[in-house]
Order: C-alpha cells, then structure tokens, then sequence
C-alpha cells in the first residue's frame, strides 16, 4: 500500500527505462482495468530507443504545420520536450460510438489502464509522466503513429528512472475530498482520526 501512497509524477527522466519481461510486466497491468462490457479499448504505442528522435521529429512537424509561424527557438522546445525521456508510452484507445458501453466508460477504462501503469512504473522502480496538451489535440501525432478512427490519443508517459532519486510528496489530506452521505452517518471527527 505504501507504493501506491508514494507514487507521484516524475519530470526529470533518464536512463535507464523499462525493458524485456519488466516492460511486458507492466503493460499487463494496463488490461487489468475496469473493463465494463469486455470491449479491450487499450491501445499501447511503446517509443524506444532512436523512435524518439523520430517522435520528436514528428511532435516538430505537427507543431509547424500547425502555427506556421513557428520558427527557431519554440520549434527546438517542442524537440526538447518530446524527448524529455529515454521511452515514451503512448495511451489510446479504441473508442466505439453508439455502443451500449456509454463513450465516457471506454476512456474511463483506458484512464485506469494508464493509472495502472504509472503505478507499475513506480512499483518496479521506475517514474514517469502523463502529458496531453498538444499531444492528443493534434490528429496528426495520433495518426503519425498510426491510431486510426475510432482509435484516439489521450496521452503520453514519458518513461525513464527519476534523475535525482525520487521524493515523494506530501500526501494532502483526506477530508475535502470526500464526503459521506447521509451527513448524520458521518465518522465523528471525518476519516483522519
């Protein structure tokens, strides 16, 4: 439990990321999310190695095809931060509209599946982070990397080991977060005590 209570986003990532069985490892977690209706809407995209120079090449030309104005110095940040890390793990889904299994279900499913794998990560000693933005809102990184409809992009983990060891954060605490109904039936003293 004192994993789970542990785990926070890791920024500064370097070698070495996950590999061989520990990297299968913890994308299986990944399809142990809920999965209301058995529909398997996971979609994992793993970027290794020299892959994220090419994601990094094409986060760029999204990013100049979509402002054309963008030259230089905001062009080179793009680049940085699509290689923020030594791997990237990209989060889709395959999302079926008109189904009985309500949209917000299937993303639902694919959020907890990557929930899974930050936790896995950080289990196995590993950090990472969850970043949209740009990412996901243009469709030329989703096809890019060849999610075709109804797939979707929602995210990426950059993967690696935290550069300077990692810090847990302090733990907020739980009382504003959660409320028990009926109110009267409410823990004296809330949930801290």
């Amino acid at each position: 439990m004192e994993t789970l209570m542990s785990r926070a986003s890791a920024t500064e990532l370097v070698e070495p990321a996950p590999r061989g069985q520990v990297l299968a490892r913890i994308l299986s977690t990944g399809l142990r999310a809920p999965d209301h209706g058995k529909l398997r809407p996971w979609r994992w995209v793993v970027i290794d190695g020299p892959g994220m120079e090419d994601f990094a090449t094409l986060a760029v030309r999204a990013h100049a095809a979509r402002d054309p104005e963008a030259r230089g110095a905001e062009l080179d940040r793009t680049r940085a931060k699509a290689l923020r890390a030594p791997m990237a793990i990209l989060i889709g889904g395959r999302i079926l509209s008109n189904h009985k299994i309500p949209e917000i279900e299937q993303v639902m499913s694919v959020a907890a599946g990557a929930m899974n794998l930050l936790n896995a990560l950080h289990a196995e000693g590993f950090g990472g982070v969850w970043i949209t933005g740009a990412y996901t809102a243009d469709p030329a990184i989703a096809a890019g990397v060849g999610f075709e409809p109804p797939e979707r992009l929602f995210g990426v983990l950059f993967v690696g080991t935290p550069e300077d060891g990692f810090r847990a954060p302090p733990r907020p605490e739980l009382d504003p977060f959660v409320r028990h109904w009926p109110p009267h039936r409410a823990p004296a003293g809330g949930l801290s005590d």
